[in-house]
């Protein structure tokens, strides 16, 4: 971005120069053809048999000439400006010298014509070889008055224009000099201000664009001058060019909203209450989300304009509902370890009386207290395995084997005759990266919640391994043939301490999708249909599939 600003920088002096050139051409054109009309050439018919018997006049002829092949070369840009603008003053200093010694020398008026060729020439050069066009103007001029006075003999204190009129060149040259410098130390802190303008411009850009919140800046005229991409995911709207469109056509409902922090008081610049940033926001529901809206003036006064900030109002809420819940799970954890101490010392003392009381109803009793001890060592292990769920050991996993493993070692925990489990592997060596600890946790609460609702006849649960290309990745689908789940059910599934089950704690599927979003994979529930393929054409009841979703390595 920098060098293309510096070339267009460069581009843009070299076309001043060349129009500095062009207008000092026709200049030097005028001046020649004046000075040929002084002569009264273009009046006599025998205008070449005069010019060659007066110099002036000769001098003059050739002036116009050389003034009329510079516009010419200077209008076509030819050659280049660092050699043509040269070779131009450097002839037309020449020129002059040789018109004033036709005429009285430094006496005469056209002494003056070198003080505006050495200013031009230094304006247009920037500076550049100011001085040496003023020395040779100088050098040019002592050396003819010099002539003068060895071999006309004239008087010596004709010295004193001629000596003023070097001072007059160099003094004109000097501040022409400076004030190109001038000129273009302004335009290099112009150039740096405008790539410091556009790179802020970018920035600007680049962070709007890149905002999870929407940007709607909007002017007095309710005219859209800015806005990102974010703004139109929200607002649900078609994705086009909205830069001076009516705010009105975007989005009425905002138009209204506007309109309404318009007439609202401003707020006093001596103090600024903490509710101030709660009165500039306000909702909208659209078809598919909540949106919270917040209104900024662009300046001091609200009519000039605003910036509205458009966020999502559900995914906010979502967050918070997040933060909330892991605060819920440490402080849960924490009370689990403060539980287990006490019920540790209830179970043990139990254990003893059970033991000495021999009085079947106290026997019961115990019994009782022994269950909801169970029951209550069972939700603290729950709670305290979901407090670690983020503590991820993934490593490479070949998944056919692990499922093997697990298959039988679950078979035989769960005393489970093989012919009701069905194993449905592939013939590929699948690799993972999954903590395998937490695999065997989520296979093994799934199947035990399918086992627990099937029928227990032969291939009443299954576990079938599915490799899908065009995703890479594998599913885990574990399902039974059980009376499925009830659709008022379903919604609150994964939801944490929710059962149906009297002796359950709520805990297990909610679990199982925590680690398995821990470990990078998606936990699913999909019901199962009497004649969906999936090999259950024997049963009457729908049945339930979880299917676990991972990644390939």
């Amino acid at each position: 971005m920098a060098i293309d600003l510096i070339a267009n920088l460069n581009s843009n002096i070299t076309a001043t120069r060349w129009r500095g050139l062009k207008l000092y051409n026709a200049y030097r054109l005028l001046v020649a053809l004046l000075l040929l009309l002084s002569q009264g050439l273009l009046n006599n018919d025998h205008w070449l048999q005069n010019a060659k018997a007066d110099i002036f006049s000769v001098l003059a002829l050739g002036y116009f000439v050389f003034s009329a092949i510079s516009a010419t070369l200077s209008w076509f840009e030819k050659p280049k400006i660092d050699i043509s603008l040269p070779i131009q003053i450097i002839v037309d200093i020449i020129f002059i010298l040789l018109l004033m010694h036709a005429q009285e020398g430094s006496q005469s008026g056209l002494g003056l014509l070198l003080i505006i060729t050495i200013a031009s020439a230094s304006l247009i050069s920037e500076g550049r070889l100011a001085l040496f066009y003023a020395a040779i103007a100088s050098i040019g001029v002592l050396l003819e008055q010099s002539y003068r006075i060895l071999f006309i003999a004239q008087s010596a204190s004709n010295y004193t224009p001629a000596v003023l009129l070097c001072l007059g060149c160099f003094a004109t040259a000097w501040l022409a000099y400076s004030l190109a410098k001038r000129t273009r130390e302004s335009e290099l802190l112009a150039s740096q201000r405008g790539l410091d303008v556009q790179n802020m411009a970018q920035i600007n850009a680049l962070i709007t664009h890149e905002m999870q919140d929407g940007v709607l800046v909007v002017d007095q005229f309710f005219k859209i001058k800015h806005h990102n991409n974010q703004a139109k995911t929200l607002l649900g709207l078609e994705s086009e060019n909205w830069h001076e469109k009516p705010l009105n056509e975007v989005s009425p409902e905002i138009t209204e909203m506007m309109q309404h922090w318009l007439g609202e008081t401003e707020p006093s610049r001596e103090f600024v209450p903490t509710n101030i940033m709660a009165s500039n926001i306000l909702k909208l529901n659209t078809s598919s989300r909540e949106l919270r809206l917040r209104f900024l003036p662009i300046s001091e006064n609200r009519r000039q304009g605003a910036v509205i900030f458009i966020e999502d109002w559900s995914q906010m809420q979502t967050q918070a509902h997040q933060v909330k819940l892991a605060a819920l799970g440490r402080l849960t954890a924490n009370i689990a370890h403060e539980i287990r101490n006490p019920l540790s010392a209830i179970s043990h003392a139990n254990q003893l009386l059970q033991e000495e009381d021999t009085d079947p109803a106290t026997k019961r009793m115990l019994q009782i207290i022994g269950d909801n001890v169970q029951r209550l060592d069972q939700i603290i292990k729950d709670v305290l395995e979901l407090n670690r769920r983020d503590r991820t050991n993934q490593e490479m996993v070949q998944l056919e084997h692990f499922i093997i493993d697990f298959y039988t070692q679950f078979c035989a925990v769960e005393k489970i005759p093989e012919t009701c489990f069905k194993l449905n592997l592939i013939k590929a060596e699948t690799l993972i990266s999954f903590d395998r600890r937490h695999l065997n946790q989520i296979l093994w609460n799934l199947c035990k919640n399918g086992w627990r609702h099937c029928k227990k006849l032969e291939n009443s649960l299954k576990l079938t391994l599915t490799l899908i290309d065009k995703t890479k990745t594998v599913q885990i689908e574990i399902s039974d043939d059980g009376e499925g789940i009830p659709d008022s059910v379903r919604n609150h599934l994964f939801e944490p301490f929710f059962t149906t089950e009297k002796s359950g704690t709520g805990l297990g599927l909610y679990i199982a999708r925590e680690l398995a979003d821990a470990n990078g994979a998606k936990l699913q529930y999909k019901p199962l249909s009497p004649d969906s393929k999936t090999g259950l054409s024997s049963v009457t009841d729908s049945g339930s599939q979880f299917v676990i979703h991972i990644k390939k390595v």
